[in-house]
């Protein structure tokens, strides 16, 4: 059985997907599978993953019957895993090629790892460091993500397939999930999770392009809010932890809030044909405007309490 399985849920990426199968062939830590999961695409993608398969035998292809989109794509995957750890990586990414050697060594008295990705945007390559070297219990994890207002990614981890297997039968729904995949991935894995290790590595590269599907809201944003009531009602429903349960819920309403602010202003810079410049001043002056909003109802709030409390 190999050490890590990685997960690459796969949907049209024919111009990428050559570059993340080679990262995961070398790598310098041999012990791995690659499970591509095709989420019937109609492009050359699998084709592709194919000519790899048949030069290296850790390469397995599986085939979802519909388009199920990333979530059930990555629960396709891990259902499949042969690997005692679990790696995701999307198929227009990269890994650096000591990831795994790196990450099989760190998380072995862990729950859950965490590292830090580039963000790479038109080549020019974002080395922000998110996480420095630090171990923590669940609490205060939650607690360094909420003061650091940092997002719940998939990429920039690795996971325990034990901690994660049992937990797959409950966020295995039908429902397809547009928005929030990674956060509610996380959520049901962090419900499982006691102790939490951060390196400061840079592992994964994080390859923005215009024809991402987080690039591209505006074409699958009519059901949002339901979405987003189904994902709290599923996370109500697995956290036990008051104060676990209390940031999870938040930044999940705080994430679809952000969202629909993007779809929002999209709207705008489509119905008046902005430029991008425009566009982007607009969006700094109507998130300036409600963050201002937000301060003043704030210390409304306050000073009301203040009063009656008088």
């Amino acid at each position: 059985m190999p050490k890590i399985s990685i997960i690459m849920p796969t949907f049209n990426v024919e111009k990428y997907i050559a570059r993340a199968i080679k990262s995961c062939i070398n790598q310098t830590f041999k012990d791995i599978e690659i499970i591509i999961v095709d989420d019937l695409v109609s492009d050359n993608s699998i084709n592709i993953a194919k000519e790899y398969a048949k030069k290296d035998e850790r390469i397995k292809i599986i085939h979802n019957e519909k388009n199920l989109g990333t979530f059930a794509a990555r629960n396709a995957g891990v259902k499949a895993a042969g690997g005692g750890y679990l790696l995701f990586l999307d198929p227009d990414d990269y890994l650096e090629l000591n990831a795994c050697e790196l990450v099989i060594n760190e998380i072995q008295d862990y729950d859950l790892l965490c590292f830090n990705a580039i963000i790479i945007n038109n080549e020019d390559k974002n080395y922000k460091k998110n996480y420095d070297n630090a171990i923590f219990n669940l609490r205060d994890f939650c607690s360094f993500l909420d003061n650091k207002n940092l997002a719940l990614f998939v990429c920039n981890k690795i996971y325990k397939k034990s901690l994660l297997i049992d937990k797959i039968k409950e966020i295995d729904f039908k429902e397809r999930l547009i928005y929030a995949e990674d956060h509610l991935f996380n959520a049901f894995y962090l419900s499982q999770c006691k102790k939490i290790k951060c390196i400061d590595n840079f592992l994964y590269n994080y390859y923005q392009h215009s024809q991402s599907i987080t690039n591209n809201f505006a074409n699958n944003h009519k059901n949002i809010f339901l979405q987003l009531d189904l994902l709290l009602l599923k996370l109500q429903s697995i956290l036990i932890d008051d104060y676990v349960k209390e940031f999870i819920l938040k930044r999940t309403k705080k994430l679809y809030y952000n969202i629909s602010l993007e779809l929002y202003l999209l709207d705008i810079k489509n119905k008046y044909n902005l430029i991008d410049k425009k566009y982007f001043f607009l969006r700094f002056l109507y998130r300036l405007k409600m963050s201002i909003k937000k301060k003043i109802f704030s210390l409304k709030y306050k000073k009301g309490k203040t009063n009656n409390a008088n």
